[in-house]
């Protein structure tokens, strides 16, 4: 079995919904395909994630930590959540990753941890 992280993006072709509605949809469905992959024992841990501008970049510059507010990458696709899985094979995790990306009508992208072989 194989580890994949399956991330999904926002970005001006792809924004994050911003009516009531749309979003009321996407969460419902997102919460029928968390359940689905649970059921089907593929799930190892998902999670959604604020805005970019709430977060925080730590990084280290020789010995001395530096904090920054606002995201680490400035561009125009951001990371909007993430599945883990743990399937047989890339087949299996692009199989998952079109159900996730219907459930939360976005692109979904689809890689394999370090360590794990690629099959």
């Amino acid at each position: 079995m194989t580890q994949y992280l399956l991330s999904v993006w926002h970005s001006d072709r792809n924004p994050i919904p911003d009516d009531p509605e749309t979003m009321q949809k996407a969460f419902k469905q997102v919460d029928a395909f968390n359940a689905e992959l649970q059921a089907s024992g593929a799930w190892v841990f998902a999670g959604g994630l604020h805005e970019p501008s709430t977060a925080t970049v730590v990084r280290d510059d020789d010995g001395e930590t530096i904090i920054t507010n606002g995201p680490f990458a400035e561009t125009k696709k951001q990371l909007g959540g993430f599945w883990i899985i743990e399937v047989a094979d890339l087949d299996a995790a692009l199989a998952w990753a079109a159900k996730g990306s219907a459930a939360c009508m976005g692109p979904v992208e689809v890689r394999p941890f370090q360590g794990e072989p690629e099959s």
